[in-house]
């Protein structure tokens, strides 16, 4: 313990004075500075150079660099104290190990071959078809709706044209609408075509206090709240509670995902299958009974 007492202490020296000293580096003959070692491990200042920021103080350099050499001491000794220790089966650490590596390069290789492989285009049929095979995984965890919400200052002009335009189908008043809602409005929602999620809408709102959000969503179909500071105008055009299929539209990119990924699964399956085949083919492996 006095050694890597004197080590720690040595490298924290190092690290705030800035005052880095050079070495030749076991093994390479190259001269480089470090900065810290324990037993035959080393820690170079180009292993650290990444962890400062232009711009950064020189408080702030320091006290980062010292806790990286710190933290990188103390794993060295710990692994170090772990190689010691004669009750620890190193050969099946060793082993392990390279499980751990072949399973990594296997994984990293059927990512990259599966890559280059995937079809990523969906059709709209396909999609329609696992939706309607598959309805009852895609119950609502929660209340969606189809409308428009806005959320301006008090003080904000014209909020009888606001009233007017949010309820209002025609397309030069959803679009003055939006000019507006882009110079004035401190939140807003005006695609009403797109279902959205009842609480994502109207959070941090005085509808986030509803104490019957269903019977609201089934009796409301233009409202306004206000507040100490603001007003808030929604709009519903359509709504599903919590527990009802979802719309189709609203679980689309997640169905798609689905699809892709037992596409994946598949290339992957398939790219196992042969390559052991070809193995077998050209008796590149052998069993031995």
């Amino acid at each position: 313990m006095k050694n890597a007492t004197y080590i720690v202490l040595t490298s924290l020296l190092v690290v705030l004075s800035c005052d880095y000293f050079v070495s030749d580096s076991p093994g390479t003959g190259n001269s480089q500075t470090l900065v810290a070692s324990v037993g035959n491990s080393f820690l170079f200042e180009a292993d650290i150079a990444n962890l400062i920021e232009p711009g950064m103080s020189a408080e702030d350099s320091a006290r980062i660099t010292e806790q990286y050499v710190n933290n990188w001491i103390k794993k060295e000794l710990l692994i170090r104290e772990a190689t010691s220790n004669v009750r620890i089966d190193q050969s099946e650490i060793e082993r392990k190990v390279a499980d751990y590596r072949y399973t990594l390069l296997s994984y990293e290789y059927q990512k990259l071959r599966v890559q280059q492989l995937l079809d990523t285009t969906v059709t709209d049929e396909e999609i329609l078809a696992y939706y309607t095979e598959n309805q009852e995984n895609f119950a609502l965890r929660q209340n969606i709706i189809r409308g428009r919400f806005m959320k301006v200052n008090k003080q904000a002009p014209k909020k009888a044209d606001i009233r007017r335009w949010i309820k209002s189908s025609r397309p030069q008043d959803l679009s003055a609408l939006k000019d507006y809602a882009f110079q004035f409005a401190n939140n807003y929602s005006l695609e009403d075509s797109t279902w959205i999620r009842f609480d994502d809408i109207t959070k941090n709102t005085p509808f986030s206090t509803l104490t019957n959000k269903i019977q609201f969503l089934k009796n409301t179909r233009y409202t306004e709240e206000t507040d100490s500071l603001y007003l808030y105008l929604l709009k519903i055009d359509d709504y599903k509670i919590s527990e009802e299929i979802s719309p189709l539209e609203f679980v689309k990119q997640d169905i798609k995902n689905i699809l892709l990924n037992k596409r994946k699964v598949a290339l992957a399956k398939t790219l196992e299958n042969e390559i052991f085949q070809k193995a077998k083919e050209n008796e590149d492996y052998k069993i031995y009974r």
